[in-house]
């Protein structure tokens, strides 16, 4: 079995797993949130700093940023080395691939490191 290192799972059963249940978090998070804003009282300001300043929340909206990148990761490099590489170049495109699956990467990580300094800052 040929494995790519810029995969981010071991094999294709492994990303379709991973992007299943990033999605029932990412779903999980939404319906959640959704409630929240629709059953609240009096949603405000005040309401949503009570929600974020619980420990369980920073938790959850952590594990939901991090599915997020996941599944991103996932779909996006699916569609570089199928749609835009393959398609484009016949297979021949190595060096673009691979440079967008860094600028890629490199997006990932400044949205995992802005989002925990949201979450987790001071």
């Amino acid at each position: 079995m040929v494995r790519t290192v810029t995969s981010f799972g071991r094999s294709g059963t492994f990303d379709w797993l991973y992007q299943r249940v990033t999605a029932v978090v990412l779903l999980a998070y939404t319906l959640f949130i959704v409630g929240f804003i629709f059953f609240s009282k009096d949603f405000g300001y005040q309401a949503w700093s009570e929600l974020f300043a619980q420990r369980w929340m920073r938790v959850f909206s952590l594990v939901t940023l991090l599915s997020t990148i996941i599944h991103a990761w996932i779909g996006l490099w699916s569609v570089v080395t199928d749609y835009i590489t393959n398609r484009m170049m016949g297979g021949k495109a190595t060096v673009l691939r691979l440079f967008i699956e860094v600028v890629l990467a490199a997006v990932a990580v400044l949205y995992a490191v802005w989002g925990i300094e949201i979450l987790w800052g001071v």
